[in-house]
This record gives structure tokens, sequence and C-alpha cells, in this order.
């Protein structure tokens, strides 16, 4: 039987989703408690692997297994066998045919930043701050140049292991509510901190430091050298995949209006 599963976390205790030796993962957390319930061992794959620091809303993953149990025992079950700073959301059956990472259309980010003099401290590890002041019209302008299928080896780490560097955005949009920014980015998929590059290169557009133009100059010269730095880690949430429509699977990452809740998630 193939379970299918939605979880999110906060990824400030972590090394990332995918385990690693000797490091505090989600997937670690997750294989574990859902092995205790399971009585077997537990292997999962996700929708998406998010690295050290980068929180999740809804994080798909899906495991196989010879154990029966209800819904309901997969969900408190694992919950009680993980950490505070991590819980599954839901958790049915599903076709043999779906895969969390092949069968997704495509997955949605956020990233917020706070904007003002003083720096954040008790939201310190929940979202990235900008001492300037943001022009977010400018912003979107740049925004609008990354829409589209392109060629982002300007948004790449140089530690990308992607086979081709061609993604297609459906849309970044820029959405400001008082100190609060949120930059939503969906795509087919994304290359290794395309989005934290998306977004610390919009923000030099937001300081000023270049016009919106910029943007497309840099998806033309192919050149991650040229374009603008990462943004730190934990201003970003994965706020999951979508899926068609015959799985039957809830979208979670849907029922997030653009700015949900005083910290935006």
């Amino acid at each position: 039987m193939r379970i299918a599963c939605c979880v999110e976390y906060d990824g400030t205790g972590f090394q990332g989703w995918q385990i690693q030796p000797a490091s505090r993962t989600v997937q670690g957390e997750v294989e574990a408690a859902l092995s205790r319930v399971a009585d077997e061992p537990v292997h999962t794959m996700c929708a998406g692997r998010t690295d050290a620091g980068v929180h999740a809303v809804g994080q798909v993953f899906h495991f196989d297994t010879a154990t029966l149990r209800p819904d309901r025992a997969w969900l408190m079950g694992g919950n009680t066998h993980l950490p505070a700073d991590v819980a599954i959301r839901w958790a049915r059956p599903t076709d043999d045919e779906f895969h969390a990472r092949f069968s997704a259309t495509d997955r949605l980010y956020r990233y917020v930043v706070a904007e003002g003099a003083a720096r954040p401290a008790l939201w310190r590890a929940r979202l990235a701050w900008s001492a300037q002041s943001l022009d977010v019209r400018a912003m979107r302008a740049a925004a609008a140049q990354l829409v589209g299928e392109h060629d982002f080896s300007a948004f790449r780490t140089a530690a990308c292991r992607a086979r081709h560097p061609v993604r297609s955005v459906h849309f970044v949009t820029v959405t400001r509510r008082d100190d609060l920014i949120a930059i939503d980015v969906r795509a087919n998929a994304f290359l290794h901190n395309m989005v934290r590059i998306i977004v610390g290169t919009l923000l030099s557009v937001g300081r000023g430091d270049h016009p919106p133009e910029w943007i497309a100059e840099l998806i033309a010269g192919r050149d991650r050298t040229r374009g603008g730095s990462t943004a730190p880690a934990h201003g970003l949430y994965f706020l999951g995949p979508r899926y068609p429509a015959h799985f039957r699977l809830p979208e979670r990452a849907e029922a997030c209006p653009p700015l949900a809740g005083e910290f935006g998630v």
C-alpha cells in the first residue's frame, strides 16, 4: 500500500529534509516515527527537499508499506512519536502510480521579509530582515521578467546537480502588508537555491542597487557570479506542491492567502 502524507515543520533545528550522517533531519525524524507506527522500516520520498533552516507548511511525501493502519493511526501515531517542531497534517492511501516528487505539476514557495530600522528578535529564525526601505513597485516590475520558461543558470548555486537549468516559472508576486513583504514563487520545479537567489536579486532591486531591467540581463547572461546574493534560509517556506485532481489529495498550500497570519505563514 502507498500512503501519501503532508507534513509541516520549523526548519530552524534541522539540517534540511534529506537524511545525512550524524545530522538531525526532517526525513530522519519522520521515518523514525512512522516506522514505529508500522512496526517495520519506512522509507519516504518527498515533493521537494528543503535546505537547512528552511521551513515547510505543506511538504508532501509518500511511503510504501505492507502494514494496514487506518488513516488516523498514521496521523495520530506519527505525531505522537514526532518532536514538537514537526507535525503530520494529513495521511491517506493513494494510487501506486502516485509519486510525491514526479507526480507534482508545480511547487509554491514563499519568502517573508521584515522591513525596519530595528532587527527582529522573537522572529529572527522565521523571517529575513531589511534595514533599508524596499521599493515594492520596482520589485514587482523585476519579478515579472522571471515569469515563463527560461534558462535560470544565473539563479542556481554552483553545487546544483540538476541535469539542465531550464525551468518554467508560473508567477512571482510581491505583496506588502505594513512592514512585512512576502515574495511568492510558483514553478514547475526549482534549481538548488533558486528561490533564495531570486529573492536576493529582487531585494537588490528593491534597495535601488539595480533597475528592474537587470533581471532580464541576468537571465540572458546565464552567469551566477553577476547576480544577486542568496537570501538567508530562515525566511523561506515551502508551501507545497500541486497534483492532478485524480489523486484526490488535499491542496494544503492553496488554503494559505498571500499573507495569512501576522507573519505571513
